[in-house]
């Protein structure tokens, strides 16, 4: 059987627990023997990350360690750090299909929102020739699909995860656990000096404070 790998990109400005928890959940319900959180160097549907490169990796890795998370299954990967132009998925599939070859089934996570906004997305209609995508669901937050992907949805949907067997191709819809945490708020907190305890790893918040980041 295929080693099946999931794969979470994002800026991570900074990571918090809305990331970490959506990347565990997805893990279990799909039975994925390692996942993979990817930042983002230069994302190219924002403006630049109020945090370096280095340092969003940094935040990444306290997350990650062992004593924070009890597992050893969730790994970072800087793949996208080395690029010095903008960071598109469908080039860091090629990138991991290349490393890997086809004895992994890789798996895409992505966000509702982010995933509504595919059809502007660098050669996204390749994505599917590559992996599978897994859409996190929130119950208070399913705005309305362009038609395109309500198409794709009604073609490649799969609704059961233990139906989510083919090595490319499939969308694995998932309900996530409703965390109203985001990047933005935590960084709006740091700026007006409050404290984001709770929404993100001490290790991360220590590092914040260290190196003053998110300040005005």
């Amino acid at each position: 059987m295929n080693k099946r790998l999931g794969l979470l990109g994002g800026t991570f400005d900074p990571i918090h627990f809305g990331h970490l928890r959506g990347a565990l959940e997805a893990g279990e319900c799909l039975g994925l023997d390692e996942l993979r959180l990817i930042p983002n160097a230069r994302p190219p549907h924002r403006g630049l990350p109020g945090a370096t490169a280095q340092q969003r990796l940094d935040m990444v890795r306290l997350a990650l360690d062992a004593g924070n998370t009890g597992r050893n299954d969730i790994r970072v990967d800087d793949r996208e750090l080395s690029r010095d132009r903008p960071s598109y998925s469908v080039e860091t599939l090629e990138s991991l299909r290349s490393d890997l070859g086809d004895a992994v089934t890789l798996y895409m996570i992505l966000g509702w929102d982010a995933f509504g906004g595919l059809p502007g997305w660098h050669r996204w209609e390749e994505l599917l020739g590559l992996c599978n995508l897994v859409v996190l669901q929130r119950p208070d937050f399913n705005p309305e699909l362009p038609e395109v992907l309500k198409d794709l949805l009604a073609a490649r949907c799969v609704s059961d995860p233990a139906d989510a067997n083919a090595h490319y191709g499939q969308i694995i819809c998932l309900s996530q656990t409703p965390l109203a945490i985001s990047a933005t708020h935590i960084r709006e907190l740091v700026a007006a000096g409050r404290s984001p305890r709770f929404l993100l790893p001490d290790a991360v918040r220590d590092y914040i404070e260290t190196n003053g980041l998110y300040q005005p």
